[in-house]
């Protein structure tokens, strides 16, 4: 069988806060995402998934343990490549949107390109190309206050989608939109997996969001306690 893409093995996290005071969070936790896959994290507030999604994205170090993206042990980069492989692998959508207030929509959909080599009217057309992927070609020019919740959270996907990633990650993508938008933007994800194949990390509190994916991964008190994954998620 091919490498996951994500492989975690018995991965802790502990904030220090000052003698003798430190806090685990994360208590050996061993999971596998596989290519194609839609799996949703799934677990309360203090269930230790935000700090599991932290480092997921490259935006934390586990304290020991082992994580590898796309067969890459990522623990022991240093934070330049920590930093590039996020830009590139590692699509991500969050609840609140993180559109630059100021910059249209166009321009935030290219923000991950300009790190990059590619030419300005290249990469505005690979934007352009993203946004008509999620039906926003015609708000190109707007600005984030003069979209909808839903709008923005499309761009944002679109933004996601711009490099080609390894993975989507979202954190409660829906959870500022109302029920309605909500499934749209589910509609969305599931269009990205289903026709494009995209392997999306979900991590959400909601049971109803997480019954859509194909698998769900349940944390409770920093440990997961569910995986309906089956041998294929253990492997």
């Amino acid at each position: 069988m091919s490498e996951p893409v994500i492989r975690m093995e018995n991965i802790i996290k502990t904030y220090y806060l000052g003698k003798p005071n430190e806090l685990e969070i994360l208590h050996g936790i061993n999971l596998s995402v596989h290519e194609g896959e839609f799996v949703s994290i799934v677990g309360e507030s203090g269930s230790g998934k935000s700090t599991l999604m932290n480092i997921i994205g490259v935006l934390d170090r586990q304290t020991s343990g082992n994580y590898y993206l796309e067969g890459q042990d990522v623990g022991g980069m240093s934070d330049e490549v920590r930093s590039a492989i996020r830009n590139r692998r590692i699509g991500f959508v969050f609840q609140n949107f993180n559109l630059l207030p100021r910059a249209n929509a166009l321009k935030n959909v290219m923000i991950p390109l300009m790190y990059g080599k590619e030419r300005t009217r290249d990469q505005k057309e690979r934007a352009m190309e993203m946004l008509a992927m999620v039906g926003m070609e015609e708000r190109a020019t707007h600005r984030p206050n003069e979209l909808s919740g839903g709008q923005k959270q499309r761009v944002a996907i679109a933004r996601a989608m711009i490099n080609d990633p390894a993975i989507i990650l979202a954190d409660e993508p829906t959870g500022a939109l109302d029920s309605k938008t909500g499934h749209m933007v589910m509609d969305l994800f599931h269009k990205l997996h289903e026709e494009q194949g995209k392997t999306i990390v979900l991590i959400t509190h909601s049971h109803e969001l997480a019954s859509e994916t194909q698998r769900i991964v349940t944390l409770l008190d920093g440990e997961i306690v569910a995986d309906n994954g089956g041998e294929r998620a253990c492997s």
